[in-house]
């Protein structure tokens, strides 16, 4: 069994900062990658930033320079450190891991956390 429990969401005015935490827990043997996805109702869940367990980034074009993925392989959790938040990044943010339970890479989803930007 794995899970994934995030924290950090909130409400922030335009121009602050949010810092978004993902814990992966129960049994396997390795974390591809985590990441950070987000989705507006009537639109298709997007990705917002990717880290490999070697450290290789993605990000999403718009919160290029504004976002920060990171992580903690000892403690199987990443970070989303967001900053100079805009209206527009409002929405529902799901933590993503890909994980390995020896039959393969599985992908697994968080409960979703909002974020909400007010001006």
């Amino acid at each position: 069994q794995v899970q994934l429990e995030e924290s950090g969401g909130g409400l922030v005015q335009a121009g602050g900062s949010l810092r978004l935490s993902c814990a992966a827990s129960g049994t396997f043997f390795g974390i591809n990658a985590m990441g950070w996805y987000r989705q507006t109702p009537g639109k298709q869940r997007e990705l917002v930033a990717r880290i490999t367990s070697g450290g290789s980034t993605n990000y999403a074009d718009s919160v290029k320079g504004r976002f920060t993925i990171s992580r903690d392989n000892a403690k199987n959790t990443v970070y989303l450190q967001m900053n100079s938040l805009k209206i527009e990044d409002t929405d529902v943010y799901y933590c993503n891991a890909n994980i390995d339970r020896r039959t393969g890479w599985y992908d697994y989803w968080g409960q979703g956390t909002q974020v909400t930007v007010s001006s």
